[in-house]
């Protein structure tokens, strides 16, 4: 078949994200526009030529179309083989298992995450390395400066493939082969769970439900909890991929998963409710009336990690965001391991994982994973907490309220400010910065500070440094605050804010979450000037 090559203008646009390109889907459909950001990747990869590319999204709109103009660049730029998951479904831990189970050159993945799906939607692509992970930041930087001097591209002028139909066939001498989007993933799963202990947790009176929010986990859920593990037909609900997720928003927590939370606090609900996000990265967990923090979901695991026969062993050490709760740290400091604080952004758990430093790491933001892909990953997270609960037989709120009573209370929350304008978010930022200087030692209400600073993560791996990644105000009892501003959307800017206060006595336990820390959300709030500099009055989302 021929290959075309193809004249076209230099990408013109705001740098990609530390998770790829995002924008709307209107963006993408341009003339030229998906093609100019892969032949960039293509032409900054060196070394690839007859080697072997993953390819998948999480089946939002405009996905199957995006995979078929890859199908042909790949093959006019002369990769050897392409592995697709059917239908053009690979969630995003997924696409890392194959990566690497496949000693694959790398892999492109299709997803805008937690973000909306649609017509009038987001969609985004990123490049993921051998290792499985997302590309390293000197990988991306690359990219992205190649898109601004493009002038034109290499697309093979063939046919579709049929991406519905397993198999291998051939486009201009490439091999395309449509693999199934699940067994490579769930095979490494049960590897490192106990899956007979789950079987018989769901053989009892024990029931779940499993909330897919019509995004990419629901054919795993399905196959793992109801195929492999047994549980009852309907365990998994909104368990079919589609390209508006329903008209819903895959993002799991207590906003967005509204109806999972009701039915597991219903009377006769079920007793353990999780639900995973658009590209299947993210989690979330909950029992009867009791939502379970990213933060303290990761300190639980990491206390009990010894409960599942992948990790067994001894931890190699954690790996926490900056932002994430310091519950882990106190996991850490018991089992005599080290936690890292790294920048949010999985590549930097990357560097800590591959060199052997990190078994368990995790993100204040549903984001949960481990030494066993390059990403963090969402269905992973619910098997381990199936595979506590199948071990101790307590309910969720029994297991954290014990881990409380151990390890002390962190009470966190987190406060985004959605869609505010990005001058404005700036500004907030530029405030805080400029007052840094002057806020150690001085008093903010009933707190002492320790210290005030712009977070700075320099790599214990290559030694490379990462500066200005959120502006932390810690205080002489543990407590924090933390602000930054969030990359993950696609129509102004996400400003977040981090509280935090540590609780030894466990007879303070039991205080509300935003109770406990209202004294500190007023101090956060009045610091900032948020309402005077944003005209929010209150966060879009609090979880």
């Amino acid at each position: 078949m021929p290959v075309a090559t193809v004249a076209t203008r230099p990408f013109e646009g705001q740098k990609p994200g530390t998770s790829g390109l995002r924008k709307k889907v209107k963006t993408f459909q341009q003339p030229h526009y998906l093609e100019n950001f892969v032949q960039s990747i293509f032409d900054i990869l060196e070394g690839f030529e007859g080697k072997t590319l993953v390819l998948g999204g999480d089946g939002r709109f405009h996905n199957r179309e995006a995979i078929q103009t890859i199908l042909k660049m790949a093959a006019a730029n002369g990769f050897g083989r392409v592995l697709v998951g059917q239908g053009g479904i690979l969630s995003t831990p997924a696409a890392s298992c194959v990566i690497r189970k496949h000693a694959a050159f790398g892999g492109i993945i299709l997803s805008a995450s937690h973000n909306p799906g649609g017509p009038d939607e987001d969609f985004g692509i990123k490049y993921n390395a051998t290792n499985g992970g997302p590309a390293p930041e000197k990988l991306t930087e690359a990219i992205f400066a190649r898109s601004r001097e493009i002038t034109a591209y290499r697309i093979a002028e063939a046919g579709p493939v049929d991406l519905d139909a397993l198999g291998t066939r051939a486009l201009d001498g490439m091999a395309v082969e449509v693999i199934d989007p699940v067994a490579d993933y769930a095979e490494l799963m049960e590897t490192l769970f106990d899956f007979d202990a789950i079987r018989d947790l769901f053989a009892g009176s024990f029931r779940m439900c499993f909330d897919g929010m019509h995004a990419v986990t629901g054919p795993y859920a399905h196959a793992i909890l109801e195929g492999r593990l047994g549980a009852p037909a309907g365990t998994v609900i909104n368990g079919t991929p589609l390209p508006d997720f329903g008209g819903g928003h895959p993002d799991p927590n207590l906003v967005h998963a509204h109806d999972l939370v009701a039915a597991v606090d219903a009377p006769d609900g079920p007793d353990f409710g999780a639900a995973s996000d658009g590209d299947g990265d993210r989690n979330m967990v909950i029992g009867k009336t009791f939502f379970v923090t990213p933060s303290d979901s990761l300190a639980v695991i990491a206390a009990n990690a010894a409960l599942a026969p992948g990790y067994a062993g001894a931890l190699a050490g954690i790996a926490r965001s900056m932002p994430t709760s310091q519950a882990p740290d106190r996991v850490a400091k018991a089992l005599e391991i080290p936690c890292y604080e790294t920048p949010t952004g999985w590549k930097f758990f990357g560097n800590l994982l591959d060199a052997g430093r990190a078994t368990l790491c995790g993100e204040e933001s549903f984001g949960t994973g481990s030494a066993h892909v390059r990403e963090k990953d969402g269905l992973w997270a619910v098997l381990f907490w199936l595979n506590i609960l199948a071990k101790r037989r307590q309910s969720v709120a029994e297991i954290v309220q014990d881990h409380w009573r151990t390890f002390g209370r962190n009470y966190y929350s987190r406060h985004d400010y959605e869609g505010v304008d990005s001058d404005a978010a700036d500004g907030v930022m530029v405030h805080l910065r400029g007052r840094l200087s002057g806020l150690s030692g001085t008093r903010l209400g009933r707190y002492e500070v320790a210290f005030a600073d712009d977070f700075a993560y320099t790599d214990p791996v290559d030694g490379s440094i990462t500066r200005n990644q959120g502006v932390r105000i810690g205080f002489t009892d543990g407590s924090r605050i933390v602000y930054r501003l969030s990359g993950t959307g696609t129509e102004g800017a996400t400003l977040r804010v981090y509280v935090e206060r540590f609780e030894p006595d466990p007879d303070r336990h039991d205080q509300p979450t935003q109770q406990a820390l209202a004294d500190l959300i007023t101090i956060a709030n009045d610091t900032a000037e948020i309402a005077a500099r944003t005209g929010r009055d209150k966060p879009t989302v609090i979880t």
